[in-house]
Formats: structure tokens, C-alpha cells, sequence
């Protein structure tokens, strides 16, 4: 009995890990080593810092992060700014007052702006949804020792703008080529008999948004295009998942509660019935 189980187990998991594959056959992603991943994995302070200047600067002309407090930005395990930084940052929005209707200087308490652009995702939803390195179609202990998946899925997105392929020499208007995004318009000539794609990825209707030396960073780091990348990737992370530590020291501290209870139970059974079955026939 217990050989069947370890077998429907085993499975099991070997279908899921090729339900992994497939889903995300046809796009290119890479595997960043976020410093939150990992069974002992913590955000850096430092990194969400200045991944919340790229998003600031660059991403929330059009995305938004309508679903996270500002306040939050003070909170341990986050970008952990001063509160007064959180005040100032929070003031330099225009928020529509629900009581009063009246526009007013943002607030702590309030939440980041909406998306300014029409059709432009919410990031931290997109972050949290997409599938990356594992991401949502990998089982629970792939995601604990490789990672939720989002963030690697923005690292690339932003970075894997290539020329247009050779099945498609021109693209598609007003479109550009990216071999991470594969929910997009692919031509005919880039598919099979079977209108199969046969390229990684597809259009998509956001330029590049990053370029070399684009923001500048007070503690001196290079805002090379992978590194400003990573950062905003780590900081939209940290806003899908802004308890991901807490749960993660929560679900340790119950596996080593089950643990000790499992140990005790066998203990106590082993002593309850060794007289019953130390008998000999």
C-alpha cells in the first residue's frame, strides 16, 4: 500500500513538472538569483529602494500599483524607508478625497495611483500572476527553493527586446519583438502547418522602457540596464508579495511543530502498546 502511494506520488509530480514545461515552452526566460528566494531568502532593503526609483521614474508613467498602501513602504522586510521619506514620496500624488471629492496632496494612507495609460496592467498583479523560472505551475516545493516565478518573468520581459526574426524581417506596426512575451500577435510566416509559433515569444506594444543610465542611483550602483531590470523586478515582487517573509517564517516554524508532534505521537505509541507487543505467542 504504501509503495502505491509513493508511486501515485512520484507521478504526480512528474506530470506536474511537465506541465511546467510545457506552459512555458515558447518564451525565453532567465534565472536571476533573487536575494528573496530560497528557503532563507529576505528582500534587500537596498535593492527595493532603488528598484522603487526605476518604477517611479520610468514604469508609473503608465502602470500602476493601485492594490499596495503607501505606508507600506515603511514596514520591516521592505524598502524600510523613514517616515518622513514615506510623506514626502506619498505627497507628490493628487489624490481625489472620497468624503469631500475634492483633490488633495497624497498620503501615507493612501494607495499608489492606477494605471495612467489605458490597458497598461496593474504590475503588482502581473508580477504575482505570471509564470517565470517556476512560477505558479510549479509544484510548492519548486516555488520554496526557486522562487515564486513573477519576478524572474519581469527581469526578462524587460530585457529580452531583440530585432525582429527572420521569418518576420518587417514585425508588426507599432509593435515590438520579445522573446519573453508570448501572449502577443504573431504573423504566418512565423508559424508552422499546424499554426504552431515557431519563435520564442511575440509582439508587444510597450518600447523598451529602459535604457543605460536612465535614473541615477544616490548610493553610487551602475543603472546599467540588467541592474535597474533586477531591481524594479525584486520591488515588484516585494509589492505582489509584501508578506512573503512572514508566511514563509510561519510555514517553517508549523513544519517544525508537526514535526516535534509527529516524534511525541510515535513515542507515545511505541510506549503506550509495548507491552501488548512485546508478548511472544
Amino acid at each position: 500500500m504504501i509503495r502505491k502511494i509513493a508511486l501515485t506520488t512520484a507521478a504526480v509530480l512528474a506530470l506536474s513538472s511537465g506541465v511546467a514545461l510545457a506552459a512555458g515552452g515558447h518564451k525565453e526566460i532567465t534565472d536571476v538569483d533573487f536575494a528573496h528566494e530560497g528557503p532563507f531568502g529576505k528582500f534587500d532593503q537596498f535593492q527595493l529602494q532603488r528598484g522603487l526609483q526605476v518604477y517611479t521614474e520610468v514604469c508609473s508613467a503608465c502602470h500602476g500599483l493601485k492594490y499596495v498602501p503607501i505606508r507600506t513602504l515603511a514596514d520591516p522586510g521592505g524598502p524600510q524607508l523613514p517616515e518622513d521619506q514615506v510623506r514626502a514620496y506619498a505627497a507628490q500624488f493628487t489624490v481625489t478625497d472620497k468624503e469631500t471629492g475634492e483633490d488633495r496632496e497624497g498620503k501615507p494612507t493612501d494607495h499608489f495611483p492606477v494605471s495612467g495609460m489605458e490597458g497598461a496592467p496593474d504590475l503588482s498583479l502581473m508580477t504575482k500572476a505570471r509564470a517565470g523560472f517556476s512560477g505558479p505551475y510549479g509544484t510548492g516545493m519548486s516555488q520554496l527553493f526557486n522562487g515564486m516565478g513573477g519576478a524572474e518573468y519581469m527581469y526578462s520581459i524587460l530585457t529580452h527586446y531583440e530585432e525582429n526574426p527572420e521569418c518576420a524581417p518587417d514585425g508588426i506596426d507599432g509593435f515590438y519583438y520579445n522573446t519573453s512575451f508570448d501572449k502577443g500577435a504573431i504573423p504566418d510566416s512565423c508559424k508552422d502547418e499546424k499554426g504552431i509559433s515557431t519563435i520564442p515569444g511575440s509582439w508587444i506594444a510597450m518600447p523598451q522602457p529602459l535604457g543605460d543610465d536612465q535614473v541615477t542611483y544616490a548610493d553610487g550602483t551602475p543603472a546599467t540596464v540588467s541592474q535597474m531590470a533586477e531591481d524594479v523586478s525584486a520591488f515588484l515582487m516585494w509589492a505582489a508579495e509584501p508578506k512573503l517573509m512572514d508566511r514563509r517564517e510561519a510555514g517553517f516554524k508549523a513544519v517544525i511543530f508537526l514535526i516535534i508532534l509527529a516524534s511525541l505521537l510515535y513515542l507515545t505509541n511505541k510506549r503506550i502498546w509495548a507491552s501488548v507487543k512485546g508478548k511472544t505467542a
